[in-house]
């Protein structure tokens, strides 16, 4: 992929079981030189560890490459495709110890696919939508590409369609990737593919250098045979055709910009130095790791104030007047450091949100270290951007590192809208931190540089460990869509993975280690980091997950391990456990030092289906630990199900909750329902899905409401074409900053199945007035016998004051069952479901909730109530 060093518009990407691994060697560069064992270990590994990166049964992965570190700890890179579709996002990195046992993994998927790969929207339309989207003039069309996009964690079936032309300025070539939705022809998103930058030789930037040429005969040529033959050409400010550069006397140019020679020589000088850098300092031989080097074109166009990276060669314009070309030190690295990160993470460090955002900054971060590495007194390092160039015409640089916002776009801190601004602009999150773990914080001999808020000083700990511990973290473990924060996925960040890289180098806890999580706090990016206490441990759980059916339980086994010191006493508990879940440890309290304990979780009747993260907490005396485990709660026999677990939606995030149906046969109905009650400001900032079994997205609210506050709605979608049976999830993506929320519950309703659903909701709005009885009716039709002993009764009723209320549900014969009497004092609103023994009761005729408002001075209505027999 190819990325840009000046700002451009890039539009944001939204972006089981393992059978088999296939290690086709055409799939990636050959593995480096190592054991010959690392990739049957890196196998092995992720054959045990299927859950961990999230494996469903239809994925396949093939090893992209694979790195063996000096004590032979190995890195094995793979990629993903899902019942043969290629899975953006889907990458992951299997590491493992000298010893060959696994110490981790990188996974990009927030959860194991679970989708249809069947497409609704033909290849024909996907064509027609991309061609739509391009600005500029279109030379080719390609055929679109059926994949499954994931790059934000969760799979959808999309198309990918390239179109490829010139942008608007009739100069730069564009490669744009469009990414449209394969169900809907919903736009996805979009990003392009052209990374452009908004002897002795006399150069125009670098002063006298020596370069590396070729001399046939009497002629010289520049071409490098020191760095893997890597050759600058003219363009004569065309577009087209390259003509090789040669000399009788191999001294190049005079320094003036009007010598064509001049920017040849940077050009060439910097493709060196760049080659040079990687080799030296990262042990990787050349941008590509083969030995090849780069080919530099110079004098593109005309007035063109661009420079881009293609994939495989540099082309640079003259600036405008073509007089400033852009071919300094810092920015010939920049460009050729994106040619590196494309070639080390399968797919690019994806070019949009905050994944391009670290992939921009990667190619800053570099580009300068580079330039340090030049020492070349005409041009030293500085961490400024692009500043010999002029391109801005006041004498000022692109961006600036030891404090982005300078350039009156960039972020220096992270915040929850960092995600939506041009990747140009995100990248001053990443390049903040890298300057104060290199430089420290506070005044600097290259400008201050503060923190955020009240984050503490940073000490920084020099260049030269700052810039291995970001290419060890690139190299080994960023993946596809690493990013700054992740709510889903917290491991898959990149202050967890340059952590990881500090431990690798340094120690965990070393001064490194220290010093990158302070710069990353500095930056305003938290994480949960491995504590430096004196006495440390870890906790696990075994299995990781379980299912069981409503009322029921599962056990595990939690374990600790000594990381270091003593050992110490653990308190157990665990969280985000659904209604009616309770979890028991025996014994309650281990030792840290391999100490182990029996996990109990218990569900109620009642307890809502769905899939929920456990997470285990283990609480010593100088530390805390904590693990995950998944329970999925069985749907009970019926075509309806609720969930009234909260699920926070925080800013720019996308959640999910689910509901497991069982026993419902056949397909779904063409007027299924979803009744969604959702508690969020703002609710123009949200996207709604309901997500089928097999992946299916049926769209129910697409940021619409703008201001108003709240949805409680039920919506009717055809489900005729689904599977009744499986796991249903609502998806609620909230695409806005400073508005956040929870979903507060849902209720599916499929109907159909070839067995009416026992079910029904009533959203009918009915006012409540004070010292009044109202009621409102539900009449359940076509379902035999009595109702069940765990029958329930989801109701939702605005009112101030809830202390008023007292509320009944009526059965058809008029015997009531008291759901609610005047508790609750003077909290607003009910948001709850109710479980009633109802086996008494016929299930069909007409049901009724009656609400009694039983004193004066509030009031409010009946906004939604749900039956399920």
């Amino acid at each position: 992929m190819k990325r840009p060093i000046a700002a451009v518009s890039v539009a944001f990407l939204a972006g089981a079981l393992l059978t088999s691994i296939a290690t086709s060697a055409s799939a990636a560069p050959p593995a480096e030189p190592g054991p010959a064992n690392a990739l049957s270990r890196a196998e092995r590994a992720l054959q045990s560890n299927m859950g961990v990166v999230r494996a469903a049964s239809a994925d396949r992965f093939a090893v992209y490459s694979s790195r063996v570190d000096a004590d032979g700890a190995a890195h094995v890179r793979y990629t993903r495709t899902y019942r043969g579709l290629r899975v953006r996002g889907g990458d992951v990195v299997i590491h493992t110890g000298a010893d060959g046992a696994y110490t981790g993994s990188s996974v990009g998927l927030s959860a194991p696919l679970t989708l249809d790969t069947t497409a609704k929207v033909p290849a024909g339309t996907a064509r027609n939508t991309a061609k739509a989207k391009f600005s500029g003039k279109v030379a080719e069309v390609g055929a679109p590409e059926l994949f499954v996009e994931a790059s934000d964690g969760f799979g959808r079936l999309a198309w990918e369609t390239v179109v490829s032309g010139l942008a608007p300025d009739g100069q730069t070539p564009s490669r744009l990737h469009v990414i449209s939705d394969a169900l809907t022809d919903q736009f996805i998103g979009s990003y392009d593919e052209i990374e452009t930058v908004d002897g002795t030789g006399n150069s125009v930037y670098a002063g006298t250098v020596t370069v590396s040429t070729t001399q046939s005969g009497s002629t010289y040529q520049l071409m490098d045979p020191t760095h893997g033959n890597g050759s600058t050409c003219d363009m004569n400010n065309g577009t087209t055709t390259c003509a090789a550069f040669t000399d009788a006397d191999n001294v190049w140019g005079n320094g003036s910009p009007s010598n064509d020679q001049s920017a040849a020589v940077d050009a060439h000088y910097g493709a060196a130095l760049t080659f040079d850098y990687f080799k030296n300092t990262h042990g990787r031989n050349g941008i590509f790791g083969n030995g090849q080097g780069v080919a530099s074109r110079v004098h593109y166009g005309n007035n063109y104030v661009n420079a881009f990276w293609d994939g495989a060669q540099m082309t640079y314009g003259d600036g405008s007047g073509n007089s400033n070309p852009l071919v300094s030190i810092d920015v010939a690295g920049h460009e050729m450091s994106h040619g590196v990160t494309e070639n080390v993470v399968p797919g690019d460090l994806t070019y949009s949100g905050e994944s391009g955002g670290l992939n921009e900054a990667t190619s800053d971060i570099f580009g300068n270290m580079v330039e340090f590495s030049a020492n070349n007194p005409s041009d030293p390092g500085d961490y400024d951007v692009g500043e010999e160039i002029d391109i801005n015409g006041d004498g000022t640089p692109l961006r600036y590192m030891y404090n982005p916002s300078l350039d009156g776009a960039s972020h220096s801190c992270w915040s929850t809208s960092t995600k939506n601004v041009d990747v140009h602009y995100s990248s001053g999150v990443a390049n903040h931190f890298y300057f104060m773990l290199a430089e420290g914080s506070g005044a600097t001999a290259y400008g201050t540089s503060p923190v955020c808020g009240s984050a503490p000083a940073v000490t920084g700990i020099g260049r030269a460990k700052a810039e291995k511990i970001w290419f060890r973290a690139l190299d080994s473990y960023f993946t596809s869509n690493t990013s700054y924060v992740n709510t889903t996925n917290p491991g898959n960040t990149a202050r967890a993975y340059t952590l990881t890289a500090a431990t690798d180098l340094y120690g965990l806890c070393s001064t490194e280690y220290k010093a990158v999580q302070t710069a990353w706090t500095a930056v305003n990016v938290a994480g949960n980091d491995t504590s430096c206490a004196a006495n440390d441990f870890t906790v696990s759980v075994a299995p990781s997950s379980a299912a069981v059916d409503p009322g029921n339980s599962a056990t595990a086994t939690v374990s600790t391990a000594l990381i270091r010191g003593s050992a110490q006493t653990v308190a157990l508990s665990a969280s985000g456990l659904p209604s009616g879940a309770t979890a028991s440890f025996s014994p309650s309290s281990v030792t840290s030092n391999g100490g182990s304990s029996t996990m109990t979780i218990s569900t109620a009747a009642s307890t809502p289906s769905g899939m929920y993260t456990v997470t285990i907490t283990g609480t010593g005396v100088e530390a805390t630990r904590t693990t995950t485990f998944t329970l999925t709660v069985n749907g009970l026999p019926g075509c309806s199900g609720s969930n009234a677990t909260d699920v926070a939606i925080a800013d720019n995030s996308t959640v999910e909750s689910s509901i497991i149906i069982s026993g419902c046969a056949g397909n779904a109905s063409a007027t299924g329902t979803v009744e969604v009650h959702i508690v969020h400001t703002y609710i123009g900032d949200l996207v709604v899905n309901l997500v089928a079994p097999d992946g299916s997205t049926y769209l129910l609210h697409n940021r619409t409401g703008s201001s108003t506050d709240n949805i409680d709605q039920t919506y009717t979608v055809n489900l005729s074409g689904e599977a009744a049976n499986g796991a249903w999830r609502l998806r609620v993506q909230d695409a806005a900053s400073a508005d956040t929320g929870y979903i507060n519950s849902w209720t599916l309703n499929l109907g159909g199945g070839g067995v009416p659903g026992c079910s029904g909701t009533n959203g009918t709005d009915v006012s409540i007035p004070d010292n009044t009885t109202v009621e409102s009716a539900i009449t359940i039709a076509g379902c035999t016998g009595t109702a069940s002993a765990t029958s329930t009764v989801e109701v939702h009723i605005v009112h101030t004051y809830k202390g008023d209320l007292v509320v009944n549900l009526v059965a058809p014969d008029g015997s009531t069952y008291l759901l609610h009497n005047r508790t609750g004092s003077s909290t607003d609103n009910i948001d709850q479901t109710y479980t009633v023994n109802l086996s008494s009761e016929t299930r069909n005729g007409t049901w009724k909730l009656r609400v009694q408002d039983a004193a004066s001075a509030d009031t409010g209505y009946i906004n939604s109530w749900t039956l399920t027999l």
